[in-house]
């Protein structure tokens, strides 16, 4: 291991990028064949991560006799589908506020409820195929670490009875119980909720792309799509490639963070990267001084904040935010990661889990994008005029979302009216980012108030919520 004041101890044979650690273990996957030439089919799905192997999953599970197209610029799983936190997490991706501010409080409730049921369908899938993707219902804790973290703790706690949650849902933990779950340096409270399981992202993903074309769905990957042409009157809709065009009834987005590559796309969804690490694996002494048996996953209540989960094989793998935007939307498919993120990942990880310092190591550091819509809230849109549709903008929340996603994309095409086509997210069309200069300024600015935020209240004995962070949401929108 190597190590430096204020820097983090890297292991022998440390990784920077190359998609993600979930990969590491099997490797890189080598992409599929390329789309061989011109293709008609009744449904094209631009993107093979989560949403677009969901949606064709469920479509030709119900009508086998659909043509399907799944084009991928890269491999199925490259982009966030392979590289996130695993947590597999029954929360609304978006405002639940926002969404009742249009449809009504019972329209947020029933989203809110939709998507518990999404963690028990995705459980029940990997099952029902035979994916072995390591996933543990161990719920997730939210941890505190200060008093206006606590005060936030307990207000989420209330908020979430107001709108449906029962008891069960979630749950205040008094301190013995939180420390025998999981000892966290300075924990002023908890919260656990048993909608959520961990999950190896990559293996979930791998091996939904499998069972997809165990049921007859072409996936073409190394087949960047360059252009998306609506349907024109008497003619299909279109995905246009270096190597020939779709050509369906419906063509579907599914490209999450890579939107803005496409043409008139760049500020339909910004794409905000996510950094993470992973450890060495952990000795025996330090599981016993951290605790964390029933492998929940782990976040806390501060504004810039951090997700992790203990893996498989006694790693934990630890993520936040780091240059959280590059200029222009611009995105680095590398997963490259700076060291100063890498360092203060690092600081995060062995601050809240002191054990892990003196035995564990960064293996591995790499990041990726994930798709944010102007109000936060994500969408799934089909218009039947045009024979284009689109699902994400998932803010993080992706992977149990895209599940609920990819069954309401079937049913939208399939012409059903269902309690999912109900849904608030269903046709939500928000306004664009704004251009450049003022959308780098504003996502800085953003995330260096909740920095200080943060700052301000680990060092205060107040409850009340700093109001850098405050200005940071009035600013963006969050």
């Amino acid at each position: 291991m190597s190590s430096s004041p204020g820097r983090a101890p890297l292991a022998p044979g440390f990784a920077n990028g190359g998609v993600s650690h979930w990969y590491r273990a099997a490797g890189r996957p080598a992409p599929g064949p390329r789309l061989p030439g011109p293709r008609t089919a009744d449904v094209c799905v631009v993107g093979a991560g989560y949403t677009g192997l969901w949606t064709a999953y469920y479509l030709k599970r119900d009508r086998p006799d659909l043509r399907i197209v799944v084009l991928e610029r890269e491999f199925a799983g490259f982009g966030a589908s392979g590289r996130n936190g695993g947590w597999v997490l029954g929360e609304i991706a978006g405002s639940r506020e926002r969404y009742a501010a249009r449809h009504g409080r019972p329209a947020a409730i029933a989203l809110q409820h939709a998507m518990f049921r999404a963690v028990d369908e995705v459980v029940r899938v990997a099952g029902a195929e035979d994916i072995d993707a390591g996933l543990v219902r161990g719920g997730v804790l939210h941890v505190a670490r200060n008093a206006a973290q606590r005060a936030r703790l307990a207000a989420l706690v209330d908020e979430a009875r107001e709108w449906g949650w029962s008891d069960d849902d979630l749950v205040p933990l008094p301190a013995v119980e939180r420390d025998e779950r999981l000892r966290v340096e300075g924990a002023t409270g908890a919260a656990w909720s048993p909608h959520a399981a961990r999950v190896q992202p990559a293996a979930l993903v791998r091996g939904l792309a499998a069972a997809v074309r165990r049921l007859g769905v072409q996936i073409y990957e190394r087949t960047p799509v360059v252009r998306i042409d609506p349907r024109r009157p008497g003619g299909p809709a279109a995905a246009v490639t270096p190597f020939g065009t779709v050509t369906a009834e419906h063509v579907l987005r599914a490209t999450e963070g890579f939107t803005a590559a496409l043409p008139g796309h760049r500020r339909d969804w910004l794409p905000m990267n996510s950094s993470m690490i992973v450890t060495t694996p952990l000795p025996a002494r330090t599981w016993k001084a951290i605790g964390w048996e029933r492998r929940e996953l782990l976040g806390d209540m501060a504004h810039y904040y951090m997700y992790a989960q203990r893996t498989a094989d006694d790693r934990i793998a630890f993520g936040g935010r780091g240059r959280p935007y590059r200029y222009g939307s611009r995105v680095d498919d590398g997963g490259r990661t700076e060291p100063a993120t890498v360092d203060a990942l690092w600081t995060m990880l062995t601050g809240m889990l002191p054990a892990v310092a003196d035995e564990g190591a960064v293996e591995h550091a790499w990041s990726g994008v994930l798709g944010v819509p102007r109000d936060w809230c994500a969408t799934v849109v089909l218009d039947r005029e045009t024979g284009l549709g689109h699902a994400g903008g998932y803010t993080g929340h992706g992977v149990a979302t895209a599940n609920l996603a990819g069954r309401t994309l079937r049913d939208l095409v399939l012409g059903r009216a269902t309690e999912l086509t109900a849904l608030p997210w269903v046709d939500r069309r928000v306004r664009r980012w704004e251009p450049e200069p003022l959308r780098w300024l504003g996502v800085h600015a953003m995330y260096a108030l909740y920095r200080a935020a943060d700052a301000r209240e680990s060092s205060a004995p107040s409850a009340r919520t700093s109001g850098l962070a405050l200005l940071a949401d009035r600013i963006t929108g969050h």
